[in-house]
């Protein structure tokens, strides 16, 4: 990453100002408490919209909870957003993804684990962050392994949605939440 770190570019919203603009915006309270939606309430549309697409993957999407999971967890190493990688540390965690394959995703193709299916949707993130699409490759391991429409749409709109995730956690500077551990589980950060 070029940009210095220099504290958030966009103020939060303190906690009840977070609140009250996403009960006038529609976002849930708890989505509120988090950092990133105490900045993106200064945009309140836009926190959403936003809320609303990641919304639909986590509770009502069609790919896999673990395999969404990994994905979110590579772009969070490959773009070395603490934040994203944090979160996800927890929300995979409760969803009973091992620490072992969490970790894993730092080195996929070494992670011994990992079977075709996590092969397939990990070099599909890989193919996206290095060169914006899912290469011809990827694409046909992916139909293997997935083989639903809805689940490859999903897949791609996951990739897509996290990593812009990724690019305004590190261009807004937001912060980790208060008592939170950075790069869990070691502390090791790319």
């Amino acid at each position: 990453m070029s940009h210095a770190a220099v504290g958030p570019r966009i103020p939060k919203l303190p906690l009840p100002e977070a609140k009250a603009a996403a009960d006038e915006a529609g976002v849930p309270d708890y989505m509120a408490e988090l950092n990133i939606f105490q900045v993106l309430l200064n945009h309140p549309l836009l926190a959403r919209t936003v809320n609303d697409l990641l919304a639909t993957m986590l509770w009502h999407g069609e790919l896999d909870a673990r395999l969404r999971e990994l994905v979110i967890m590579r772009i969070g190493w490959l773009t070395a957003c603490d934040y994203e990688w944090t979160q996800h540390w927890r929300v995979a965690s409760g969803l009973g993804v091992s620490a072992e394959d969490l970790v894993g995703v730092r080195d996929w193709p070494n992670h011994s684990a990992f079977g075709a299916t996590e092969r397939a949707v990990l070099a599909a993130t890989d193919d996206v962050l290095r060169d914006g699409a899912v290469s011809a490759e990827s694409w046909a391991a992916c139909q293997r392994a997935l083989g639903s429409e809805p689940e490859l749409i999903e897949l791609v709109a996951a990739i897509a949605a996290w990593r812009m995730i990724a690019s305004i956690l590190a261009s807004l500077d937001v912060p980790l939440e208060d008592g939170v551990a950075s790069w869990p589980p070691d502390g090791r950060a790319p």
